[in-house]
């Protein structure tokens, strides 16, 4: 299938009108993916904590579950008997080899801490399987390029993010339609509201519970001592497992904004990043913690993106969490509950956001659920509305949010050959040294 990324709103909208009228805004029944008994693909589902089972319980609508697997037998085993995921019958295991390992597993779900998500990926695509990754799919820059090269390689398979916004109709897509449109006019700033990291700490040590391979769980990063507050849901406060709110919440609201100004493709991105407004819940030294026993993300920031357009993004804890663009000829507020702004209550976009426009945003597929396009795309072909490629673009945008902050400072890029320029120590913030037995192929 053709994974090429079309810049051109117009040959996008071209392309559409080949497709035919345009198709009901939401499919209840996914019958597509269910028009016979053996048409139902065989899923896979690793890592099924409180995200994870939520997950495999949507898969299940698609497919039947066959394999649960967690590094916390609590969590397989929960899943396991789970009447919307293992239902009794799938089998629980506590290495992810064991499912990638099964010829008869057509699709893996991928919900683990970020920390695993591209070794874990990666070697699934090398096993012959459809890939479903919750975001943010990367922990690196590095990182980055090898998921997408090991896409390309295996571009029969389709890989999809777990970035559900892209597939809101009426807040986010509306949004994006406005700005791609120019009914906003020239945009001049967008301003990204994703809170700041809690802070917390210090925690104590404890020992890992029975049920948990507390080195398994660490996997690329260093060895350290079990603290509860490092683990499961918690990790996303430490740099070593994840990049704070700059990737949480970033790799939904970046992924946003970058979509909707058309800096999400190869070789687009800022061009500079300042993180000299930036504060850390422990102190710092040359970009690192001289403290291992607190969380370490920030929670305290503004940094300022900006592009070669000379369009300005702000990545900020300050504000409220949303999306807001403003242009020449008008301003937008958008997150999750919401969107306001003169184009809405002037209904300037009436008539302008039609159900083509929702297809073309969908990659000339009808819009309907996130999971649903995913298993369409399995069974017709095409690039999903939350693919690899852009969302590693969009992932540089956020782990380089990360390094500025970090460090404290303003960092030069280059979108084009995806390098920090003329800064060593930044620059070495690109990839990490990964523990033995647990390097990521390279393909």
């Amino acid at each position: 299938m053709s994974r090429t990324l079309r810049r051109d709103f117009l040959k996008q909208s071209a392309a559409l009108a080949a497709t035919g009228s345009a198709v009901p805004y939401f499919s209840a029944t996914p019958s597509f993916a269910n028009l016979a008994a053996n048409d139902r693909p065989q899923i896979g589902c690793i890592g099924v904590g409180s995200m994870g089972t939520g997950d495999a319980r949507a898969h299940g609508r698609f497919g039947d579950i066959v394999a649960v697997c967690d590094v916390d037998k609590r969590h397989a085993e929960r899943a396991r008997v789970d009447g919307k995921v293992g239902n009794g019958k799938a089998d629980a295991y506590q290495d992810y080899r064991r499912v990638l390992e099964r010829d008869d597993i057509d699709v893996v779900s991928v919900v683990t801490p970020d920390h695993w998500h591209v070794k874990i990926a990666i070697e699934a695509l090398e096993a012959g399987k459809h890939v479903f990754c919750q975001k943010p799919l990367t922990l690196t820059l590095e990182e980055n390029q090898l998921i997408r090269n090991a896409c390309k390689k295996h571009s029969d398979k389709i890989f999809f993010i777990g970035t559900q916004q892209r597939s809101d109709r009426g807040r986010w897509l509306r949004a994006v339609n406005m700005v791609q449109k120019g009914l906003l006019g020239d945009i001049k700033k967008v301003t990204v509201g994703i809170n700041g990291s809690p802070t917390g700490g210090p925690f104590p040590t404890a020992t890992p519970p029975e049920e948990l391979d507390w080195d398994f769980w660490q996997g690329q990063t260093s060895l350290v001592d079990y603290r509860q507050k490092r683990c499961h849901y918690e990790f996303r406060w430490w740099y070593e497992y994840s990049g704070g709110k700059f990737t949480d919440w970033g790799a939904h609201h970046v992924d946003i904004a970058t979509w909707a100004l058309g800096e999400h493709e190869a070789g687009m991105g800022p061009v500079e990043i300042d993180g000299t407004d930036s504060k850390h819940p422990v102190p710092y030294e040359d970009g690192f913690a001289t403290r291992d026993d607190s969380y370490n993300t920030s929670h305290d920031f503004a940094i300022r993106c900006k592009f070669a357009s000379g369009i300005e993004m702000v990545v900020e804890s300050r504000g409220d969490n949303g999306v807001t663009f403003e242009g020449t000829e008008g301003r937008i507020f958008v997150n999750r509950g919401k969107i306001t702004g003169t184009p809405i209550e002037e209904k300037w976009d009436d008539g302008k956001y039609s159900d083509e426009d929702v297809v073309r945003l969908y990659k000339g597929k009808p819009h309907e659920g996130h999971k649903q396009n995913f298993y369409r795309c399995i069974r017709e072909g095409g690039l999903p509305v939350s693919d690899v490629f852009t969302h590693v673009q969009m992932l540089n945008t956020c782990h380089l949010c990360t390094i500025a902050a970090r460090l404290g400072r303003n960092i030069k890029w280059d979108p084009k050959t995806e390098k920090i320029l003329g800064d060593e120590q930044a620059a070495s913030f690109a990839a990490r040294p990964r523990r033995e037995g647990f390097e990521i192929l390279k393909v």
